[in-house]
């Protein structure tokens, strides 16, 4: 009895963890697009104080990035930053608009996604840049193991998009999977 009774309190936690991953930021009940115009009603009233900004990263040598080190916000340039891990599943299907988006405002603005993954036990830097491949990532791929980027922007869940305006003032935040057309409509509201 005792098994099963540790077994279902690990369970709800597994899922509970699972929860912070894929969710979007609310408690609302109703469709997928009213939880996300609710996550996001919320987003524009709660914007993360960012004192911390700018920050700098490591850069990952990546399809369509290179070794280095990024700020972010990028100065003075409109910046779109992507939170993600190569283990969450909204990050995957968030890498869509994320492509569809830096394919038409790539010129005028910045992209940059960042994991805060530790390597080892496991995971290297090669499986990044596997991960970044097979998703088609085409921009910018950076490196905090450290979360400084993730408390910088109060970022409380993955993905976690934050849009910054061209003097690194946020604009838009969004904490789980954002549509692309709530994605290009913060994007349009800077570029």
């Amino acid at each position: 009895m005792r098994r099963r009774a540790l077994l279902s309190v690990l369970a709800g936690a597994g899922v509970a963890g699972l929860a912070g991953c894929l969710g979007d930021g609310t408690a609302s009940p109703g469709t997928a697009a009213a939880t996300e115009t609710a996550a996001e009603t919320a987003s524009a009233t709660a914007l993360p104080d960012t004192g911390d900004l700018p920050l700098v990263v490591d850069t990952v040598e990546a399809q369509g990035s290179s070794a280095g080190e990024a700020r972010i916000p990028a100065a003075g340039m409109p910046t779109v930053l992507d939170l993600f891990a190569t283990w969450c599943a909204p990050c995957v299907a968030q890498m869509e608009s994320l492509r569809t988006l830096h394919e038409e405002f790539g010129d005028d603005v910045a992209f940059v996604s960042v994991t805060n993954e530790r390597l080892g036990g496991g995971l290297t830097m090669d499986d990044i840049r596997a991960w970044w491949a097979e998703h088609d990532g085409n921009w910018t791929v950076g490196h905090d193991p450290d979360s400084d980027l993730m408390r910088a922007v109060r970022a409380n869940g993955l993905p976690y998009l934050v849009v910054f305006d061209a003097d690194g003032e946020v604009s838009w935040t969004h904490r789980g999977l954002a549509s692309e057309e709530n994605l290009r409509a913060a994007v349009e509201d800077v570029a």
